[in-house]
């Protein structure tokens, strides 16, 4: 029976040295750490478009005041879209919301600058026209949207 002390002093010393190799190793491993910065830097692709009245584009348009028409005529306005985005962009024009809805079968917004590829902080004038059909009735007073899209050019 005298082995059995002997076998247990052996496991428990055993056991001690695992612990005592496997807390070093731990210690060891985390003092070889390392870290690093890296910097980064880069460019952000936007699309953006701003609609102004003036070529120095300080004078954003908001609103577009069409007055009276007569059926059957056309009134012209020229504005200037600028690229403010960061990416050369190809130019579209579109209108919503139109009040009342049946104004958009007699009335239409054409422009000079449809599939217009703008460069980077380029600037050009557009000339939006509205036309009024002939045909025109019932309808006194209108309202619509007019978005000018610049969508990035592949």
């Amino acid at each position: 029976m005298a082995a059995q002390p002997a076998q247990r002093l052996l496991a428990v010393v055993t056991l001690v040295v695992i612990v005592t190799v496997a807390a070093a190793a731990i210690v060891a491993f985390g003092a070889l750490s390392n870290s690093r910065n890296v910097q980064s830097f880069g460019t952000v692709k936007t699309v953006n478009v701003g609609v102004y009245w003036d070529n120095d584009c300080t004078n954003a348009t908001s609103t577009v005041n069409w007055g009276t028409l007569e059926p059957g005529a056309a009134k012209n306005f020229t504005i200037y879209v600028k690229n403010e985005g960061s990416v050369a962009v190809v130019l579209s024009m579109s209108t919503e919301n139109w009040n009342p809805a049946s104004a958009s079968s007699y009335i239409t917004l054409s422009w000079n600058r449809e599939s217009h590829a703008l460069s980077h902080g380029s600037v050009v004038q557009a000339v939006l026209t509205l036309s009024v059909s002939s045909e025109i009735s019932g309808i006194t007073n209108f309202s619509f949207d007019i978005i000018i899209t610049g969508t990035e050019s592949t």
